[in-house]
């Protein structure tokens, strides 16, 4: 079946719902928490990705499957003057995956990068995530040079 890039409307209800959905299979993953969504959390995440005006997302369907998502955040280079997209979560629905979702989804972002002015897109992954790195090397993705570092001041 055809894969197609879909952009995540968060006033259509069963967009939000997978959104959901694929969030609690990345939160099931070996690669997230490998528990499901603790109750209550999807509503919140659901109101705080309204409110927050930087946010993208995108799925990849497949018929009428949502095979995977990414939730983005949009930023800014002050060093090259133009936008940027950061992509937060990468999840491809465990059903679907061996099968392109991934890269398709990839991609298809790097196309709207494009074709809209961005001047880079940044993600973040896990030492240990390996199948993952391999497969933003496989879209273009490499280390940034220098080699940075991803650090946070938890609040």
């Amino acid at each position: 079946m055809e894969k197609k890039l879909i952009q995540v409307d968060l006033q259509n209800p069963v967009h939000c719902k997978q959104v959901l959905h694929l969030l609690n299979d990345y939160m099931e993953d070996e690669m997230g928490i490998r528990e499901p969504m603790p109750e209550g959390l999807g509503p919140k995440i659901i109101e705080g990705l309204k409110r927050h005006v930087a946010y993208m997302g995108f799925f990849v369907c497949i018929g009428d499957n949502f095979a995977g998502l990414a939730n983005c955040n949009l930023n800014f280079s002050t060093w090259k003057a133009s936008p940027l997209i950061n992509i937060h979560d990468l999840i491809v629905s465990p059903g679907f995956r061996q099968q392109g979702v991934g890269l398709f989804l990839l991609k298809g972002i790097e196309k709207f990068a494009e074709e809209n002015g961005y001047c880079r897109i940044n993600l973040e992954v896990r030492h240990d995530n390996i199948k993952a790195q391999n497969l933003y090397r496989k879209a273009g993705f490499k280390e940034c040079e220098p080699n940075n570092f991803f650090w946070e001041n938890r609040l």
